[in-house]
């Protein structure tokens, strides 16, 4: 087979591979939903949604149903529709995948994403039906029809994905007796790694969509319109609004305050798990990790509950001291803003101590045992093997944490702050995370949320700039990076 043959070869899969991605990437933008057949369903709702979730759809139909507007069956079939049309998407998703193996595999993966584009084309037809059940009812005013746009582009792809697999079945050669059924390493390690790259965009990148916000007078429970665009107002009014300011800046103190204590303290996990390792008794040793680890599966909310029953002015700390004499009643210890940093350093350090040094634990078990032998043969004891060999050879491993906590130096997190915060102590204990989710929601969720958006976005930008920095320092110093 000439070069040239299996370049034009590779040409057309590669164009079918294009086109099967658009169709993926197609099942969460909204504006591509082909199910969207009424004005009440909601124009956010992307058609992965609508696919997967019936109440999606039934919940934007409540009132015309009690109503008696709109059929109930319907909205079944367009429930159905779609979930049939979802399923031979995910089939050609599955083809797009085999297509990466050898020619045998190849094959049989074009053939699956052929015949499920060509199968998918009369379930996607079903919606026409659904549309017709909006439109032809005595109360269409009511429901507002609408052919979706998407649908359009739907079965464009669709059409084209069928013509590109066939082209594809006949430009692979014919598989032989000696042809099997396999797939090159690089291709089965990024297969493995697509679902997590997959999450990290659903769940960290796809939401900066709503970075949006940001540049518009937005209240809840109202669209977004150009009649509302603003600019940079929100960003401007972030600085030159005084109380914003002030709240800013002791905000910003005590998210870096607690930062720092965290990451001057990011040593004791290490520290930890050097001493767990040189516990002999295997039996003690899985005992002390075990106990140390459990605080970290244990929400914050229990954690403030233990805390309560321990220090509050009717706790168990309390009735020690009074009954040994030491106070004459009880006090309550959570109410109090005094050392309150110190207070939730502690709390943290307890929680994530036992699970933080499960990292170093098992880079101890990857340094080489024939180091340890060496030093005992020359001598060295306990604490000299473990500054000389064990020491270095985590510092690597933690260089790395350290530089991903100096990234995420604004980033305390808001649960623990959350559970813990009263009027006692809110000036003090309130990090960037809480009052972001304080002034985006506020009371009764009637916040600020342009602006809660804007210091999110800000923190975002720092974030990266800081995790930047440190990678260079780490670079200069060590000779070594991250990104």
């Amino acid at each position: 087979m000439s070069k040239k043959y299996l370049e034009k070869t590779s040409n057309w899969m590669i164009a079918l591979r294009v086109a099967i991605i658009a169709l993926i990437v197609s099942t969460v933008v909204p504006a591509f939903n082909p199910a969207r057949m009424s004005g009440l369903i909601n124009k956010n709702a992307a058609f992965i949604t609508m696919s997967t979730s019936r109440s999606a759809i039934f919940k934007d139909f409540t009132r015309p149903l009690r109503r008696g507007w709109v059929d109930e069956g319907t909205l079944n079939l367009l429930y159905y529709a779609s979930l049939l049309v979802i399923l031979c998407i995910i089939a050609i998703a599955i083809g797009c995948c085999m297509s990466l193996g050898t020619k045998r595999l190849q094959k049989l993966g074009t053939k699956i994403i052929t015949l499920s584009s060509i199968l998918a084309l009369p379930f996607l037809g079903l919606l026409i039906p659904a549309y017709l059940g909006f439109s032809g009812t005595s109360n269409a005013d009511r429901v507002e029809p609408m052919f979706a746009n998407g649908f359009i582009v739907f079965l464009g792809l669709f059409i084209t994905i069928a013509i590109l697999g066939t082209i594809n079945l006949l430009k692979i050669p014919k598989v032989t007796s000696e042809d099997k059924y396999g797939m090159e390493s690089k291709y089965k390690l990024f297969l493995m790694i697509l679902p997590f790259v997959i999450l990290c965009f659903v769940f960290s990148y796809l939401p900066l969509w709503g970075w949006r916000y940001a540049f518009f007078d937005y209240q809840p429970g109202i669209d977004l319109s150009m009649d509302k665009f603003v600019g940079l107002k929100w960003f401007r009014y972030l600085f030159q609004n005084s109380a914003t300011r002030a709240d800013m800046v002791r905000v910003m103190k005590n998210t870096l305050a607690m930062s720092a204590l965290g990451i001057g303290t990011s040593f004791l996990p290490m520290v930890f798990a050097i001493f767990l390792n040189e516990i002999k008794a295997n039996k003690y040793r899985k005992l002390i990790q075990t106990i140390t680890t459990v605080p970290n599966f244990i929400s914050w909310v229990l954690v403030y509950t233990f805390a309560f029953a321990l220090f509050s002015s009717d706790g168990f700390v309390n009735a020690v001291l009074i009954k040994m004499g030491v106070i004459d009643q009880g006090a309550n210890f959570l109410m109090s803003g005094d050392y309150i940093w110190l207070k939730m350093w502690a709390w943290g350090t307890w929680k994530g101590l036992g699970w933080s040094a499960i990292i170093y634990i098992a880079g101890i078990s990857g340094i080489d045992q024939q180091l340890y032998e060496a030093a005992t043969v020359d001598g060295a004891g306990r604490f000299q093997r473990m500054w000389h060999i064990t020491l270095p050879g985590l510092l690597p491993t933690f260089s790395v944490l350290l530089l991903l906590s100096i990234a995420s130096i604004l980033s305390n997190g808001m649960d623990q702050y959350f559970v813990f915060k009263n009027s006692a102590n809110k000036e003090t204990i309130e990090v960037l995370d809480l009052y972001v989710y304080t002034l985006g929601l506020g009371s009764g969720g009637s916040g600020n949320i342009p602006l809660a958006t804007v210091v999110g976005m800000l923190k975002s930008i720092i974030s990266v700039t800081l995790l930047m920095g440190a990678n260079r320092l780490s670079k200069l110093v060590r000779g070594e990076s991250i990104v």
